[in-house]
Protein backbone atom coordinates (compact mmCIF):
# COMPACT_ATOMS: atom_id res chain seq x y z
CA UNK A 1 0.00 0.00 0.00
CA UNK A 2 0.97 3.22 -1.12
CA UNK A 3 1.60 6.32 1.36
CA UNK A 4 -1.37 8.02 -0.80
CA UNK A 5 -3.53 4.93 -0.55
CA UNK A 6 -2.97 5.20 3.42
CA UNK A 7 -3.65 8.95 3.65
CA UNK A 8 -7.23 8.50 1.16
CA UNK A 9 -7.98 5.78 3.54
CA UNK A 10 -7.20 7.52 6.99
CA UNK A 11 -8.64 11.34 5.20
CA UNK A 12 -11.85 9.40 4.18
CA UNK A 13 -12.65 7.30 7.66
CA UNK A 14 -11.73 11.09 9.50
CA UNK A 15 -14.21 12.41 7.81
CA UNK A 16 -17.24 9.62 8.78
CA UNK A 17 -16.22 10.09 12.09
CA UNK A 18 -16.41 13.75 11.84
CA UNK A 19 -20.09 13.49 10.29
CA UNK A 20 -20.91 10.83 13.02
CA UNK A 21 -20.68 12.97 15.88
CA UNK A 22 -22.84 16.00 14.19
CA UNK A 23 -25.56 13.03 13.37
CA UNK A 24 -25.64 11.89 16.62
CA UNK A 25 -26.31 15.18 18.44
CA UNK A 26 -29.33 15.93 15.83
CA UNK A 27 -30.49 12.40 17.01
CA UNK A 28 -30.10 13.00 20.81
CA UNK A 29 -31.96 16.50 20.43
CA UNK A 30 -34.88 14.94 18.41
CA UNK A 31 -34.90 11.84 21.00
CA UNK A 32 -35.60 14.35 23.67
CA UNK A 33 -37.69 16.67 22.13
CA UNK A 34 -40.19 14.09 21.42
CA UNK A 35 -39.72 12.43 24.50
CA UNK A 36 -41.25 15.86 26.37
CA UNK A 37 -43.79 16.14 23.62
CA UNK A 38 -44.70 12.55 24.29
CA UNK A 39 -44.96 13.57 28.03
CA UNK A 40 -47.41 16.01 27.24
CA UNK A 41 -49.34 14.40 24.38
CA UNK A 42 -51.69 12.66 26.58
CA UNK A 43 -52.34 16.01 28.66
CA UNK A 44 -53.08 18.04 25.68
CA UNK A 45 -54.51 16.11 22.71
CA UNK A 46 -57.55 14.88 24.74
CA UNK A 47 -58.59 18.46 26.11
CA UNK A 48 -58.84 19.68 22.52
CA UNK A 49 -60.81 16.81 21.53
CA UNK A 50 -63.25 18.01 24.68
CA UNK A 51 -62.20 15.82 27.48
CA UNK A 52 -61.69 16.47 30.75
CA UNK A 53 -58.83 14.58 32.58
CA UNK A 54 -58.65 13.53 36.36
CA UNK A 55 -56.01 11.54 38.44
CA UNK A 56 -57.89 8.80 40.27
CA UNK A 57 -56.78 9.43 44.14
CA UNK A 58 -58.78 6.69 45.99
CA UNK A 59 -59.27 3.46 45.70
CA UNK A 60 -63.33 3.25 45.74
CA UNK A 61 -63.21 2.22 42.03
CA UNK A 62 -60.54 -0.64 42.39
CA UNK A 63 -60.05 -3.38 41.27
CA UNK A 64 -61.44 -1.55 37.59
CA UNK A 65 -60.22 1.80 38.00
CA UNK A 66 -57.32 1.80 40.40
CA UNK A 67 -55.19 4.57 42.60
CA UNK A 68 -52.68 6.48 40.53
CA UNK A 69 -54.98 6.24 37.21
CA UNK A 70 -55.92 8.62 35.08
CA UNK A 71 -59.45 9.08 33.89
CA UNK A 72 -60.38 10.53 30.40
CA UNK A 73 -64.12 11.89 30.94
CA UNK A 74 -66.43 13.20 27.88
CA UNK A 75 -69.82 15.85 28.75
CA UNK A 76 -73.03 14.12 28.49
CA UNK A 77 -77.09 14.74 28.94
CA UNK A 78 -77.53 13.00 32.50
CA UNK A 79 -80.78 11.46 30.73
CA UNK A 80 -78.25 9.42 28.41
CA UNK A 81 -76.14 7.95 31.53
CA UNK A 82 -77.43 4.34 32.14
CA UNK A 83 -76.98 2.07 35.11
CA UNK A 84 -73.75 0.42 35.09
CA UNK A 85 -72.05 3.76 33.13
CA UNK A 86 -69.06 5.40 35.54
CA UNK A 87 -69.30 8.88 35.48
CA UNK A 88 -67.38 11.94 37.02
CA UNK A 89 -69.03 14.16 39.09
CA UNK A 90 -68.14 16.88 41.69
CA UNK A 91 -69.18 16.44 45.51
CA UNK A 92 -67.85 18.89 47.83
CA UNK A 93 -65.29 20.47 45.21
CA UNK A 94 -63.84 17.33 44.17
CA UNK A 95 -64.34 15.15 41.48
CA UNK A 96 -65.66 11.80 42.17
CA UNK A 97 -65.89 9.03 39.69
CA UNK A 98 -68.53 6.07 41.11
CA UNK A 99 -70.71 3.44 38.92
CA UNK A 100 -74.44 4.15 38.38
CA UNK A 101 -76.46 2.21 39.94
CA UNK A 102 -79.50 3.59 39.26
CA UNK A 103 -80.77 6.94 36.73
CA UNK A 104 -83.92 8.65 38.82
CA UNK A 105 -84.88 10.40 36.11
CA UNK A 106 -88.15 12.08 37.49
CA UNK A 107 -85.73 12.90 40.45
CA UNK A 108 -83.34 14.46 38.22
CA UNK A 109 -80.63 12.68 40.08
CA UNK A 110 -78.19 9.67 40.13
CA UNK A 111 -77.60 6.65 43.27
CA UNK A 112 -74.34 5.66 42.49
CA UNK A 113 -71.81 3.06 44.23
CA UNK A 114 -67.73 2.61 44.42
CA UNK A 115 -66.79 -0.72 43.08
CA UNK A 116 -64.93 -1.22 46.12
CA UNK A 117 -67.66 0.14 47.99
CA UNK A 118 -69.78 -2.44 49.94
CA UNK A 119 -72.96 0.00 49.78
CA UNK A 120 -74.37 3.16 47.89
CA UNK A 121 -73.24 6.58 48.36
CA UNK A 122 -75.42 7.89 51.32
CA UNK A 123 -76.45 10.91 48.99
CA UNK A 124 -77.99 10.88 45.34
CA UNK A 125 -76.13 12.55 42.45
CA UNK A 126 -77.67 15.54 41.18
CA UNK A 127 -77.97 16.05 37.29
CA UNK A 128 -76.53 19.62 37.67
CA UNK A 129 -73.18 17.71 39.64
CA UNK A 130 -72.46 15.44 36.29
CA UNK A 131 -69.14 16.24 35.02
CA UNK A 132 -69.65 13.33 32.11
CA UNK A 133 -68.88 9.76 31.40
CA UNK A 134 -65.81 7.75 31.87
CA UNK A 135 -64.58 6.97 28.37
CA UNK A 136 -61.52 5.86 29.48
CA UNK A 137 -59.04 5.33 31.98
CA UNK A 138 -55.15 4.03 32.09
CA UNK A 139 -53.37 3.07 35.00
CA UNK A 140 -50.76 4.56 36.40
CA UNK A 141 -50.76 7.64 33.69
CA UNK A 142 -52.53 9.42 36.80
CA UNK A 143 -49.04 9.65 38.38
CA UNK A 144 -46.99 10.75 35.17
CA UNK A 145 -49.59 13.30 34.84
CA UNK A 146 -49.41 15.13 38.26
CA UNK A 147 -45.72 14.92 37.96
CA UNK A 148 -45.21 16.52 34.61
CA UNK A 149 -48.05 19.03 35.24
CA UNK A 150 -46.83 20.28 38.36
CA UNK A 151 -44.60 22.84 38.14
CA UNK A 152 -41.10 20.95 39.10
CA UNK A 153 -42.28 19.18 36.01
CA UNK A 154 -42.85 22.14 33.82
CA UNK A 155 -39.28 23.37 34.83
CA UNK A 156 -37.52 20.01 34.04
CA UNK A 157 -39.80 20.06 30.56
CA UNK A 158 -38.36 23.17 30.01
CA UNK A 159 -34.88 22.18 30.63
CA UNK A 160 -35.36 19.16 28.47
CA UNK A 161 -36.53 21.21 25.71
CA UNK A 162 -33.32 23.67 25.80
CA UNK A 163 -31.18 20.76 26.03
CA UNK A 164 -32.67 19.56 23.12
CA UNK A 165 -32.05 22.91 21.08
CA UNK A 166 -28.25 23.25 22.32
CA UNK A 167 -27.66 19.38 20.93
CA UNK A 168 -29.12 20.15 17.53
CA UNK A 169 -27.13 23.47 17.72
CA UNK A 170 -24.28 22.12 18.37
CA UNK A 171 -24.31 19.96 15.62
CA UNK A 172 -24.71 22.85 13.42
CA UNK A 173 -21.77 23.87 14.12
CA UNK A 174 -19.82 20.82 14.19
CA UNK A 175 -21.39 20.97 10.95
CA UNK A 176 -20.50 23.84 9.91
CA UNK A 177 -16.83 23.32 10.56
CA UNK A 178 -16.74 21.07 8.30
CA UNK A 179 -17.47 22.52 5.46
Amino acid sequence: MTTEDMESVIGSSGRKGRKFFPALCSVFGTVILLGVIAAFFPLTVPRLMGYNIYEVVSGSMEPEIPVGSVIYVKAAEPETVEAGDIIAFVQNGSVITHRVEENRYVEGEFVTKGDANSKEDMEPVKYGSLEGKVVYHFPVLGRIMTLVSGNVGKLYAALLVLCGVMFHMLAGVLRGRQG
